[in-house]
């Protein structure tokens, strides 16, 4: 759906990139990120029909050797198996226009309550064939989610889009994600590659989760770090909200469970490890900044997708920063598995308590019990029962919920249920929700691994038995 008048960016297009004129005439803005902005556009073609583009305005900024990455990735692994390819491109100066396909899609978070699990079912697989087809390519995308895997509801269309954070593999066929990893490595590309661990957010306000991170180089504190080490020790430790002491997080940090960052913490030389993509998609091992990211971080991407398809909860996880974002998915896949996972990258997680996994077709199916309330007579009844369920939820014991709960139901949800207060969503038999095969779930288990080197692949997912009918 084409925006709001949008007449004078409209204008500004033409005049940064003149060319374009002669081709193509732009109808509006439909689409803006960071680094980009989308114009839905028609030109002539040569049977004479008007044919419709979407044309993408890469901002100046953006490096050149990225807009190039990118424009690559299209050319070489686009045009197949959903993945979006590219037309043209214009450039003059430091504007780019990249002009690809215009397929007009379906907004998700609306379809979301409507889609039938056989829809679900399609959708996620052709999510995987164009994960495939990328990652066959060495193209890590990095920000998997569904604003970047556009869907025709009506006409059964998919097109995965937005390589402007891709990355190669080791062995990657797109030549120039080669030169961004070596820049990279040099400090001469992207200035967020200096940002901390846990992003600008302090990471330790209620949060019941740290984190550790080995160093390989140490940095020798000052005499001033001596005498506050000293002056630290003779403070008594505080007593957090759950009853731990800080020193108990380690021996050398004086800031745990304090909204603070202490200077041992500081002191400590910086990770250099990616961690582009968007926040409630990013894999554990990017949370944890491991250094070695392969392509099954698009696969933990997708599981999130496809645990927001099979709850109906949208968006899934909502953490303002990377340290809560782990600790969000630990309530949901256990402590015991989280610690587990980091050690295979030399990461130490500390956790206040241990957390058991959720069992998935629980959580799935009481998510979308949830908030289905009867028809009643009027909407304050209606927001009356809501607010009932609502209340549910803030009595379940996972403490961070109280502000998320939309995440997670009431552990007990599915064994004390009343008909008086939910209800199965109507035409459950023809939508296909009230007999859920395993499969779906243990195929959402196996994309949501959080061991990176026993998560499964894009290849590997396609042979699923969920999908025997599909293939």
């Amino acid at each position: 759906m084409v925006g709001t008048d949008a007449t004078g960016e409209i204008e500004r297009l033409y005049t940064a990139v003149p060319q374009i004129c002669n081709v193509f005439h732009v109808i509006g803005k439909i689409g803006e990120g960071t680094f980009s902005s989308v114009y839905l556009a028609v030109a002539r073609l040569k049977s004479g029909e008007d044919g419709k583009f979407a044309l993408k305005h890469v901002v100046p900024t953006s490096h050149p050797n990225r807009t190039a990455a990118e424009l690559q990735c299209l050319a070489v692994a686009g045009g197949e198996d959903n993945v979006m390819g590219v037309k043209y491109c214009f450039r003059k100066n430091d504007h780019v226009v990249i002009v690809m396909p215009y397929l007009e899609h379906d907004c998700f978070v609306n379809i979301l309550p409507t889609l039938s699990f056989q829809e679900v079912k399609d959708y996620i697989y052709n999510l995987l064939k164009a994960l495939k087809r990328i990652h066959q390519f060495g193209i890590i995308h990095r920000d998997v989610k569904p604003n970047n895997f556009l869907y025709n509801r009506k006409l059964k269309q998919y097109a995965l889009v937005d390589f402007g954070l891709a990355e190669g593999t080791s062995d990657t066929q797109v030549e120039l994600l080669n030169v961004l990893q070596a820049k990279k490595q040099e400090g001469r590309l992207g200035s967020s590659l200096q940002r901390t661990v846990f992003g600008e957010k302090n990471f330790n306000v209620q949060s019941p989760v740290t984190l550790e991170v080995n160093t390989t180089k140490n940095v020798k504190p000052s005499k001033t770090l001596d005498v506050i080490r000293k002056l630290a020790k003779t403070v008594p430790a505080k007593n957090t909200s759950d009853g731990m002491a800080r020193k108990a997080a380690s021996p050398t940090c004086d800031c745990y469970a304090r909204d603070q960052v202490c200077f041992s913490c500081l002191s400590r030389s910086r990770q250099i490890a990616p961690r582009a993509g968007t926040p409630g998609y990013r894999a554990p091992e990017v949370l944890m900044k491991c250094t070695h990211q392969t392509t099954v971080i698009d696969l933990w991407s997708a599981g999130v997708m496809f645990l927001s398809l099979l709850s109906g909860r949208y968006h899934f996880f909502n953490a303002v920063d990377d340290m809560n974002a782990l600790a969000q998915i630990m309530t949901i896949r256990g402590s015991g598995e989280t610690v587990q996972a980091a050690k295979q990258f030399g990461k130490t997680v500390l956790c206040s308590k241990k957390l058991p996994a959720k069992d998935l077709r629980t959580l799935c199916e009481g998510l979308r019990r949830l908030f289905t309330v009867p028809k009643s007579n009027s909407d304050a009844e209606t927001q009356k029962q809501r607010a009932a369920l609502q209340m549910k939820v803030l009595e379940n014991e996972d403490g961070w919920f109280d502000k998320q709960p939309c995440v997670a139901p009431p552990a007990d949800l599915t064994n004390k249920k009343s008909p008086s207060d939910i209800s199965e969503p109507q035409q459950s038999n023809i939508s296909g929700w009230d007999n859920v095969p395993d499969e779906a779930y243990h195929l959402l288990d196996r994309l949501l691994d959080m061991n990176p080197a026993t998560r499964i692949t894009a290849e590997e997912s396609l042979l699923h038995p969920l999908f025997k009918d599909l293939t």
